[in-house]
């Protein structure tokens, strides 16, 4: 699984790094990004929960 955040929608709220600091973390920008190129089978939940609690729905899967 592949994810990608659009820092277009993204407006920083922090909530998929809260749920999932192991694929997400807030830029200097102070928006989400990616910190990895594929999710790990263990992660996919976690991060499946990030893309639904994302206000902004700025977060798919590639």
């Amino acid at each position: 699984m592949k994810v990608n955040v659009n820092e277009d929608a993204c407006i920083g709220c922090g909530a998929c790094a809260a749920i999932c600091p192991d694929v997400f973390e807030i830029n200097d920008e102070g928006l989400s990004t990616t910190i990895v190129d594929t999710v790990s089978e263990d992660l996919k939940s976690d991060v499946q929960e990030a893309i639904e609690s994302c206000p902004t729905g700025a977060i798919a899967e590639k």
